[in-house]
């Protein structure tokens, strides 16, 4: 019998991926397909649980669903993710609104969920995590002109902040064909912008052992009929020369890199388990820099990491001035469960912390700003998003501006600009983060 089937996807772009490929599987099998849960048979929740914030957010999100349930509108909650896999014990104690499981090596058996569920079971699926599929079909939810290609699963990494590999299992890379055929499939909808994820796509390949790299799997992705190719997340010990030269030279691939580096100092990145020194780094950001003039470089940091002292505080703040860094996502350090962070001795008091991360917002603001207040004057071309009714203008991004995380550019135009459309764009003013300008004919 088929059934109303509602998704609703927490956290990350990897996440929404999952989210897809499970509504393509209930959508196969013969279930209506939503993203609106009242009304529903089932909602499927697919969770985050990777940070404190992102646990409380699924937890709300569980307890939105079940006054759904208590007011007729809503048959059963199935929940997925990493909060499940995580915490199963916890949900089934503290949940009991939560009417089945599934953990992150067994979304593929979400139909069998379903079916399960509506026939009065309360299914627990809980497979091996290194298992996770990532190769079956999607219902691509992002805007036409955008899609993930998500390339790998997994991080064997083993940063000491970091819950992921405990929830997703060892790195694990798609073979160079499947995701080809998956691009193949993009371009025919139409995507203009492919984002390609991982954990971390700069091992993509290695563990292979077929000669399948970052920069292969690039160059055979620009052959296909994309306008940007945007890449998410970079290692910075893993960039090689010639992936350098591939992003250097291949005109699809946008010049604006997300490379997480979570600190600068020698002690508190060797405490993180990474991989870099600061003279590393600063080495790496200069050839980048020599190699694509133009790049935008983001990056994600932790401050109050247990026993960081207020000198290594501002050592960070002093390379972030010297570096200036465009972007920047910056988190309080929030000790997880099951990390070798959370046993660190000397943790930082929670509003150090807080302040930590206040002053490093501030300081970030400010070169964002220095960097917008550089583009005046200039054209830049413009992925248009549409029509922002509440400004009376039209909205979009530059190349310098990622999907959902970074700002936009508001512009007028004497015609209609079609969404997903490129288009050039004299900016002439900045906002809060975001540009102005006008459509040049």
């Amino acid at each position: 019998m088929p059934y109303k089937v509602a998704f609703v996807s927490l956290g990350c772009a990897k996440n929404l991926v999952n989210t897809e490929q499970m509504m393509a599987l209930c959508r196969d099998a013969g279930h209506t397909v939503t993203g609106d849960p009242e009304g529903a048979d089932v909602a499927v929740l697919n969770t985050c649980g990777f940070i404190e914030s992102a646990k409380s957010e699924a937890i709300e999100n569980i307890l939105e669903l079940a006054q759904l349930k208590d007011q007729g509108k809503l048959k059963k909650l199935l929940v997925a993710g990493c909060l499940t896999q995580r915490y199963p014990d916890d949900i089934r104690t503290e949940l009991p609104e939560v009417d089945g499981m599934l953990g992150t090596g067994s979304y593929t058996d979400v139909v069998t969920a379903v079916e399960e569920l509506m026939a009065g079971e309360h299914p627990e699926h809980f497979q091996r995590i290194d298992r996770a599929y990532d190769d079956g079909e999607r219902m691509v939810t992002t805007p036409p002109y955008t899609a993930y290609l998500k390339i790998a699963e997994g991080c064997s990494n083993g940063c000491a902040f970091c819950i992921i590999p405990k929830l997703r299992g060892r790195y694990r890379s798609r073979t160079m064909d499947s995701l080809l055929r998956e691009a193949k499939e993009l371009e025919a909808r139409g995507t203009k912008e492919l984002i390609v994820i991982a954990q971390d796509i700069t091992r993509y390949g290695l563990d292979l052992k077929d000669g399948s790299s970052l920069a292969g799997l690039l160059r055979e992705l620009c052959k296909l009929d994309f306008h940007w190719i945007r890449l998410h997340y970079l290692y910075p010990e893993v960039i090689t020369d010639e992936l350098i030269d591939v992003i250097a030279h291949e005109k699809k691939i946008v010049h604006y890199l997300d490379i997480p580096i979570q600190h600068c100092n020698d002690r508190i990145l060797k405490a993180m388990r990474r991989h870099n020194t600061r003279q590393e780094l600063e080495e790496l950001f200069a050839k980048l820099r020599k190699a694509i003039p133009d790049v935008v470089l983001r990056t994600s940091l932790i401050c109050g990491l247990p026993g960081e002292t207020d000198e290594e505080f501002e050592e960070l703040c002093e390379f972030l001035r010297e570096q200036k860094l465009q972007r920047a996502g910056v988190f309080q350090f929030s000790p997880e469960e099951g990390t070798l962070a959370e046993r660190m001795e000397d943790q930082v008091d929670p509003e150090t912390a807080a302040r930590r991360v206040e002053l490093v917002v501030d300081l970030q603001s400010r070169i964002m700003d220095e960097y917008n207040e550089e583009r005046l004057g200039t054209v830049m071309e413009v992925l248009c998003e549409g029509f922002d009714s509440q400004a009376g203008c039209f909205v979009g991004r530059t190349y310098a501006d990622s999907v959902e995380i970074d700002g936009h550019v508001y512009f007028t135009a004497a015609g209609v600009i079609p969404t997903g459309a490129f288009v050039n764009v004299r900016i002439t003013g900045v906002s809060d983060g975001d540009l102005t300008g006008e459509a040049e004919d």
